[in-house]
C-alpha cells in the first residue's frame, strides 16, 4: 500500500522476537502444568533434567513459529484492520506450528530427547493464548504510535465519485497507513461525491504530470474506472519515471469474473468463469460440518438466552415469542425462517413487507435492544441444523424483495447459489436494513468467491462486533 519506512521495519522486527518469546513461555507453561501442577499422573516421574531440556526446546518452537508466522504474512506491514481481523490467522499459525513441533519432537525421540505428547499439545493452549494476548498489546502499542507520529506517505487520488470518497474515508480512518490526502483530481465523472470537500479537488487528471513532476506526492491511487486502458498506462509510465507507487481501485465485479476457467472442445479454446469455491464437494462438506458443529454449540449455550427473551418478550406485549416469515435460500427455495419476535404482533398489517428503518415506531423496547445485539437471530441456528441455513453466507431476502430485485439488479440470484447464512460479509460491514442494495451483492458476491473456513471465522467473529444499521 505505501513504502516502508523506519517504524515498519522496527515493528516487524519487534513482533518477531515478541512471538517468538511467547511461544516459547507457552512452552514452558505447557511443561510446568503437565510436570508440576499435579492435575496428569506421572507414569515415568518428572523429568531431572526439565526446565533445561524443555527450555533449549521452548527456544527451537519459538524459531519454529516465527517462520511459520513469517509464511502467513503476520509480519507484513503497515498492518491494517481491527485486531478481530487478524485472529484467524494467527489461530492458523498456532496450530500449524503445534503440529510441526509434534513432527519435530517425534523425529528426534530417543535421539536427542523424550518430549511428552500431552505438553505439545497442551503448549497449543499456551502458547495460543500467550501469542493472542501479546498480539494485542503489540497491535494497541503500534496503532498508538501510528496514529501519534507524522504521516508516511502523501496520496493523491483520481477520481471524485463514490468510490474515491470511500477510499478517503477509508485512508482517514486506518492510522496504520499514515496516509495524508493531499488532494483529488477529476477524471471526468459527472459530479463530485458530497463528502470530497470542495477545496480537496485540485484539478483533472490531464494534469497529474504537473502534480507528480511538482513533488509531495508519494502515490496514485486511481479510483474511477471509465477511464480507458491506454490513459491508465500512460499514468502508470508518470508514475514509474517519478518513482511514485501506484495503485488502483478496481470494479469489484471486474474482480469476481477476473477468475476465468480455459477449457478445450475439439481444439476450440473455450473461457468462463472458474468455480467458485462452495462448487466444490469437499469445500461444501466442510461448511456442513462447520454448520452442524456450531449450531449444535449454539443451540446448547443460546438456549438459557432464548428462554429469557421469551419471558421478557411475553410480558412486554402479546403475540407468539417466535416471528416466522418466508425467506429465500439456495436455488431460490422457500424456507420458514425463525426469528424473535422484535416488533408489535402484525406489525406489517398496515404497511406489507417493508425494510425495517431506524427508530421503526413497530419495534418494542426489549425488541430494539434484541436486533441491536443480534440476540433476536439465535433461533435460526435451529435453520442451520435443518440445513436451510448456513452460519455465514448472504442473508435470506423475503420472496416479495427477490422478485423485485432479479429485475432491477444485474445478477442478484448469484447470491442464492448457496445457502443463505445468520450473518454475512455484507451484513458485519454495515450492510443491512435499509441500505444499498447494489453493494451488499457485491459484498456477498465476493464472499462466496473467496469462501473459505479462515473466511467464515473472521465473519464470525466480526459478528460479534458488529452493530451498525441493527435496528
Amino acid at each position: 500500500m505505501r513504502k516502508r519506512d523506519t517504524l515498519d521495519v522496527v515493528m516487524a522486527a519487534v513482533a518477531v522476537v515478541a512471538d517468538a518469546v511467547a511461544v516459547s513461555a507457552g512452552f514452558l507453561a505447557a511443561a510446568w502444568i503437565r510436570f508440576e501442577m499435579g492435575w496428569f499422573r506421572l507414569p515415568y516421574g518428572r523429568p531431572p533434567d526439565l526446565y533445561p531440556m524443555y527450555g533449549i526446546a521452548s527456544l527451537v518452537v519459538g524459531l519454529l513459529f516465527a517462520l511459520v508466522f513469517r509464511s502467513l504474512g503476520l509480519y507484513r506491514r503497515p498492518q491494517v484492520g481491527s485486531f478481530p481481523d487478524k485472529i484467524p490467522r494467527i489461530i492458523r499459525g498456532v496450530l500449524t506450528g503445534v503440529v510441526l513441533s509434534a513432527v519435530l519432537a517425534f523425529a528426534v525421540k530417543n535421539e536427542v530427547a523424550d518430549f511428552s505428547r500431552l505438553t505439545i499439545a497442551l503448549s497449543g493452549v499456551t502458547s495460543g493464548i500467550a501469542v493472542l494476548i501479546e498480539r494485542y498489546i503489540l497491535y494497541r502499542v503500534e496503532w498508538n504510535l501510528a496514529r501519534h507520529s507524522r504521516s508516511a506517505n502523501s496520496v493523491l487520488i483520481v477520481g471524485t465519485g463514490e468510490v474515491a470518497a470511500r477510499l478517503y474515508r477509508a485512508l482517514k480512518r486506518e492510522p496504520m497507513l499514515r496516509a495524508r490526502v493531499v488532494g483529488f483530481l477529476s477524471a471526468g465523472e459527472e459530479a463530485p461525491d458530497p463528502a470530497i470537500p470542495p477545496e480537496m479537488i485540485r484539478g483533472t487528471v490531464a494534469e497529474i504530470e504537473k502534480f507528480l513532476e511538482g513533488g509531495g506526492v508519494d502515490q496514485i491511487i486511481l479510483a474511477a474506472s471509465d477511464l480507458g486502458r491506454i490513459r491508465i498506462l500512460d499514468i502508470v509510465r508518470m508514475c514509474v519515471k517519478n518513482l511514485v507507487l501506484f495503485n488502483m481501485v478496481p470494479d469489484l465485479f471486474s474482480v469476481m469474473t477476473s477468475s476465468m476457467d480455459v477449457q478445450t472442445m475439439d481444439d476450440i479454446p473455450l473461457l468462463g468463469l472458474a468455480p467458485w469455491p462452495l462448487d466444490l464437494f469437499w469445500n461444501r462438506a466442510l461448511k456442513r460440518l462447520e454448520d452442524v458443529v456450531g449450531a449444535v454449540i449454539g443451540l446448547v449455550l443460546a438456549a438459557p438466552i432464548i428462554a429469557v427473551a421469551a419471558i421478557l418478550i411475553r410480558r412486554e406485549s402479546p403475540g407468539p415469542v417466535f416471528y416466522r416469515q418466508k425467506r429465500c435460500g439456495e436455488g431460490g427455495r422457500e424456507f420458514i425462517l425463525y426469528k424473535l419476535r422484535t416488533m408489535r404482533a402484525n406489525a406489517e398489517a398496515d404497511t406489507g413487507p417493508v425494510f425495517a428503518s431506524p427508530n421503526d415506531p413497530r419495534r418494542t423496547r426489549i425488541g430494539a435492544f434484541l436486533r441491536r445485539t443480534n440476540l433476536d437471530e439465535l433461533p435460526q441456528l435451529w435453520n442451520v441444523l435443518k440445513g436451510e441455513m448456513s452460519l455465514v453466507g448472504p442473508r435470506p431476502e423475503r420472496p416479495e424483495f427477490v422478485e423485485r430485485f432479479r429485475e432491477e439488479i444485474a445478477r442478484y440470484m448469484w447470491r442464492h447459489v448457496s445457502k443463505p447464512g445468520m450473518t454475512g460479509w455484507a451484513q458485519v460491514n454495515g450492510l443491512r436494513g435499509n441500505t444499498s442494495i447494489e453493494e451488499r451483492i457485491k459484498y456477498d458476491l465476493y464472499y462466496l468467491e473467496n469462501w473459505s473456513l479462515a473466511f467464515d471465522f473472521k465473519i464470525l467473529l466480526k459478528t460479534l462486533f458488529a452493530r451498525e444499521n441493527a435496528y
